[in-house]
């Protein structure tokens, strides 16, 4: 091991370094992005804790489930990610370890199925998903995607970066609450983008790991649907770890859309042998929290009024900063649990060093971290660095 050289540690990971060596009492995490209630704590929906009821009562054994997970998961899930539609064999979904594993699968099939496939992913982005990508030998072109200083979605510059795409590339594409900016795709935007897509020859990767947290269940998926019903090939990827809260339980899937059942026939086979190599078979205690959320009614109705609830305070704290700070007005009209405030790297040591204040160096911050007691301190600490 003497030939590795040694890397520097991922930004979150520094964040969560310097916060747990901080003494100060008061400090404030906004780095970490996980959901928080008005107490600062991660919840365990009382939904989930019923199915976790429901399932130690019932569940009979611990064998291996198979490298695809659980049927029973993917075919709940669907309809919720997915709308309604019919089996006519060019969509077919399997389990993943969370989000990142579905997006690492997909990655493996994009690099077997093409190994000059480039993938354009927007900046700033989900800094894993760049890494995901190049782990599987992928090439990956950033195109812009949002300006921070003017908190402004690119559009056309990014549709301009994308007249080079090669037919066979891929474009990463995250569908509702933007992680790190919480910008959104207008439904005209979305159009143009599939049909951009459609005529280029792109398989757009559709990432939704906030779905809920946004607009609704159903809003935040009108892009990757609409994107869906018009290219013939697609890969969806999609996380349970914030709109279930189950993110140590890594409950995720991967759907792949093809343009005929035999495509997707193939890529299924392939997708099998790839998750026996990555992680043999997937775990099984989230999933089946979701199963049996998902397929029992009265579960399913509190689990989405929960949702609801961590949506509503979501949306309501953005009202708060906004009114807070005037100069982050445009936080308000953005969506989710991110949003990358117009701050420089010094403005956020300060932040740091002189409040007690941890987000990414960036300027991402987490919206959830924020509570009735900490916004007044932020806001004040956020003028005085200004």
């Amino acid at each position: 091991m003497d030939t590795l050289a040694e890397q520097p540690l991922d930004p979150m990971l520094m964040v969560l370094h310097l916060l747990r060596n901080d003494p100060r009492p008061n400090k404030i995490d906004l780095g970490i992005g996980v959901y928080r209630d008005d107490t600062g704590h991660t919840p365990i929906l009382a939904s989930v804790k019923a199915a976790e009821r429901h399932l130690i009562e019932t569940q009979t054994s611990k064998d291996y489930l198979s490298p695809e997970g659980d049927a029973g998961f993917v075919a709940a899930l669907a309809p919720i990610v997915l709308g309604p539609s019919t089996d006519d064999g060019t969509m077919w979904g399997m389990q993943t370890p969370g989000g990142t594993g579905a997006l690492r699968l997909a990655a493996a099939l994009l690099h077997r199925t093409n190994p000059d496939c480039r993938v354009w992913i927007g900046t700033p982005g989900y800094v894993n998903h760049a890494m995901l990508m190049q782990a599987a030998g992928l090439a990956v072109i950033e195109h812009p995607f949002f300006d921070k200083p003017t908190q402004t979605l690119l559009f056309d510059a990014m549709m301009s970066a994308l007249n080079e795409v090669r037919r066979g590339d891929a474009i990463v594409l995250q569908s509702g609450c933007h992680n790190p900016t919480g910008v959104e795709f207008s439904h005209d935007q979305w159009r143009a983008l599939a049909a951009f897509l459609n005529e280029r020859g792109v398989v757009p990767v559709l990432d939704m790991a906030y779905q809920g947290l946004g607009q609704g269940l159903d809003e935040d998926a009108w892009g990757l649907r609409h994107v869906l019903a018009h290219v013939p090939e697609a890969l969806v990827c999609v996380s349970g770890s914030k709109n279930f809260g189950l993110y140590r339980d890594r409950a995720g899937a991967l759907w792949v859309q093809g343009s005929n059942p035999t495509s997707v026939r193939r890529a299924r086979t392939n997708l099998n042998l790839m998750a026996r190599t990555l992680w043999s078979m997937p775990p099984d205690h989230g999933t089946a929290v979701v199963r049996i959320i998902l397929t029992t009614p009265q579960l399913d109705a509190q689990w989405r009024s929960e949702l609801d609830v961590m949506r509503d305070r979501l949306t309501g704290l953005r009202h708060d900063l906004a009114t807070a700070v005037p100069e982050f007005e445009t936080v308000k009209r953005q969506s989710g649990m991110f949003s990358l405030l117009p701050l420089d790297r010094d403005q956020v040591t300060r932040l740091r060093i002189e409040h007690g204040i941890y987000m990414v160096e960036s300027g991402r911050i987490n919206i959830a971290g924020l509570n009735q007691g900490n916004l007044p301190v932020f806001a004040s600490a956020l003028r005085s660095v200004l």
